[in-house]
């Protein structure tokens, strides 16, 4: 068999390192300098990888169609492809590079948390103090949720910093994924007041397990792992001068 540009025979002993050196030199010189960076780091890894397990065909080929998947159920108000991430731990892994500067600091801010993958751009703004519980099923349990945001290191409160927060219902969905929901149930952007305080009402939220009718729900089966999340809701806030949080806050 052929290797990279038909060049490379297949030595007795199979393909090693200097296999995976020419599949990197493959890459070109106008390539830009993060992406050469991180695609030579990819395929060292992914090939050391395949040799450690001794990969067969049939689990590589099983690997693929699984991302297949994941990319065939994913749609606008879905990432499945970002849900199986989570379930491996490369979203919250990413997450914690991306913000430990921060939260190494003397003073640091709200550890962050996955956006997840139900978050919605057009969610619309909130009056203070209003509700977000727009069908409240029976057996929910609304409550009253406040808080301040201020300033990691001044500790003083930041007026007019944006809260946008979502959350499941009692039967474990989100709205886009619950045609009983009403658009936009259980969500809401609300600004802080002038002593950085934001309120509403929602629901107590209650764990729910990772949707099983995807890629991300198989793959927690065939680990034989627990598929609830404890009950929590998302937050994204931001202000001027700051950089965003993603956080989650979760019922003790």
């Amino acid at each position: 068999m052929n290797g990279v540009n038909g060049s490379h025979a297949a030595p007795t002993n199979g393909l090693g390192q200097a296999y995976t050196d020419q599949v990197i030199k493959s890459i070109g010189p106008k390539t830009d300098a993060r992406l050469k960076e991180v695609m030579i780091s990819l395929i060292q890894h992914v090939h050391d990888f395949a040799r450690e397990v001794d990969l067969t065909f049939d689990e590589w080929m099983a690997g693929v169609e699984m991302i297949n998947w994941a990319g065939q159920r994913s749609t606008s108000t879905r990432n499945e492809g970002q849900l199986l991430c989570d379930v491996i731990g490369l979203e919250s892994l990413v997450d914690d590079i991306t913000n430990r500067k921060a939260a190494e600091a003397v003073d640091s801010a709200t550890a962050s948390a996955v956006l997840g993958p139900f978050w919605r751009h057009d969610t619309p703004m909130r009056e203070f103090g209003s509700t977000i519980t727009f069908d409240t099923p029976s057996d929910g349990q609304v409550a009253y949720i406040h808080g301040v945001i201020a300033d990691a290191q001044t500790k003083k409160p930041i007026p007019n910093a944006l809260v946008d927060v979502w959350q499941a219902s009692t039967n474990g969905l989100y709205e886009q994924q619950d045609e009983n929901q009403v658009e936009h149930n259980l969500r809401g952007k609300f600004l802080t007041n002038d002593k950085g305080e934001y309120a509403f009402y929602s629901l107590r939220p209650v764990p729910y397990p990772v949707p099983v009718d995807g890629a991300a729900g198989k793959m927690m089966k065939l680990l034989d792992r627990n598929l609830f999340r404890p009950a929590h809701i998302h937050y994204l806030v931001t202000a001027d001068g700051y950089k965003p949080l993603t956080t989650q806050i979760f019922d003790s």
